[in-house]
């Protein structure tokens, strides 16, 4: 199967109490196509000023891999840059959140696995 870029499943909302709306490309759309493993794999855009809230996982976890841009990301209290090519777990249990402070558009692949 392929599904082009017309063909994705495009939405734009606020995450987690962050500020403003993230622009999220659904790249598997459900349960079924991720064989119940997980619930979330997208290609996420933050503008600049935009940000995903503080929130914690239980009984997943969230990985994030920046594509572009940067970012100030929340691991559990500990406040780290992002850059382009980094990656981001926060485990079950485990605490996370971000922003984008920069003057560029922060964009990234976010996966939730189940436990």
């Amino acid at each position: 199967m392929v599904r082009t870029r017309q063909e994705q499943i495009v939405e734009f909302k606020c995450i987690r109490g962050g500020n403003g709306e993230a622009e999220m490309h659904k790249i598997a759309n459900n349960d079924a196509e991720l064989y119940g493993k997980g619930r979330m794999f997208n290609r996420v855009i933050l503008a600049p000023g935009r940000s995903i809230g503080e929130h914690t996982h239980t009984g997943d976890n969230e990985i994030y891999y920046i594509l572009s841009g940067t970012g100030t990301y929340n691991d559990n209290g500990t406040i780290l840059k992002v850059h382009a090519g980094d990656t981001t777990i926060c485990n079950d249990g485990e605490m996370h959140g971000l922003v984008n402070d920069s003057d560029e558009p922060l964009e990234m692949i976010a996966l939730v696995l189940y436990n």
